[in-house]
């Protein structure tokens, strides 16, 4: 959301509140899904580089794959044009998510070999690179969580510095998470992707 509509937000809550609870209701009957997806068209639609960047992570969070992103905006070409389409994919490009470089789009999912499990020690956290996409990773005795290290709000790669503790801070507006649970403890409202993990013969892996 905007600086400006935040602030509208706070200056006239009678009003704008009724604007929000109209967008809430108008998906209530909508997957996250599919809901995601048309927030992403509205944002290419009206070309909003801010609005396509935070939905864009939105999207992914919800269980959106990159195919189905660039397929939902292919589909909307009628409306779009090929002008916007393009715009919207510069600004992916410039995101440097990993899930939508080419060799990730047309190669399957795949487990990958993060780092010995006894690496990562209990009650920590390490932040590690794997097929050129950074990671971190939290473990609780037995028990490992493994994210991306992209921020969920403009996808900015957080680096290990921006780690005290157990939590997380985005470099780029503060956002601030507790690694933990992935949540988001402070400013934003959208937890760190997490990624699928498991231990196998002593080895962590991550599937994407």
């Amino acid at each position: 959301m905007s600086d400006a509509l935040n602030y509208l937000l706070k200056a006239r809550p009678e009003a704008l509140g009724h604007y929000f609870a109209f967008l809430k209701d108008a998906g209530s009957h909508l997957d996250p899904k599919t809901r995601s997806l048309i927030s992403v068209i509205t944002k290419v639609h009206a070309q909003t580089e801010r609005g396509l960047r935070q939905y864009l992570g939105r999207a992914l969070r919800d269980g959106c794959t990159p195919m189905e992103i660039l397929d939902a905006m292919l589909m909307a070409f009628p409306a779009l044009g090929l002008a916007k389409i393009i715009w919207a994919v510069d600004i992916i490009l410039d995101m440097n998510i990993p899930g939508f470089a080419p060799e990730a789009l047309t190669a399957p999912g795949q487990w990958h070999d993060v780092m010995a499990s006894a690496k990562a020690k209990d009650g920590e956290v390490t932040r590690t690179e794997v097929a050129g996409r950074g990671l971190f990773v939290y473990r609780s005795k037995k028990t490992y969580q493994v994210y991306d290290s992209h921020c969920p709000h403009q996808s900015t790669d957080i680096p290990q510095l921006a780690l005290k503790g157990h939590t997380l801070t985005c470099p780029k507006h503060g956002w601030e998470f507790d690694v933990k649970s992935g949540d988001c403890i402070r400013l934003g409202n959208s937890p760190l992707k997490r990624i699928e993990s498991k231990v196998v013969k002593g080895r962590l892996l991550a599937y994407w």
